[in-house]
């Protein structure tokens, strides 16, 4: 059994930041790729950022700049570093990992930003 648990997340005034971590544990000796994504009220569920097993990023244009994705292989956890946030990045975080092509998901975090 794989368990993928998030942390981080909550409330932050625009222009702050936050870190979001997504660690895998478990039946699972590796993550080949990882992604967070997001889901706003009323919206479809979009990508936000990924990582591939060598380092590769890759990022939506609305955060480029302002969010970082990385991973800490020894420890199994991916983080969002989320910078200058704005309301418009209020959601429902989620971070997906793929292993040995199966694709497992955390099970969401909350951050609004707002004063």
């Amino acid at each position: 059994q794989v368990q993928i648990v998030q942390s981080g997340g909550g409330l932050v005034q625009p222009g702050g930041s936050l870190r979001l971590s997504c660690a895998a544990s478990g039946s699972i000796r590796n993550i080949d790729y990882a992604g967070w994504y997001r889901q706003s009220p009323g919206k479809q569920r979009e990508l936000v950022a990924t990582i591939t097993t060598s380092g590769s990023t890759n990022y939506a244009d609305s955060v480029k700049g302002r969010f970082t994705i990385s991973r800490d292989n020894a420890k199994m956890t991916v983080y969002l570093q989320m910078n200058s946030l704005k309301p418009e990045d209020t959601a429902v975080y989620y971070c997906a990992v793929t292993s040995n092509s199966r694709d497992f998901w955390g099970q969401g975090t909350q951050v609004t930003v707002s004063s």
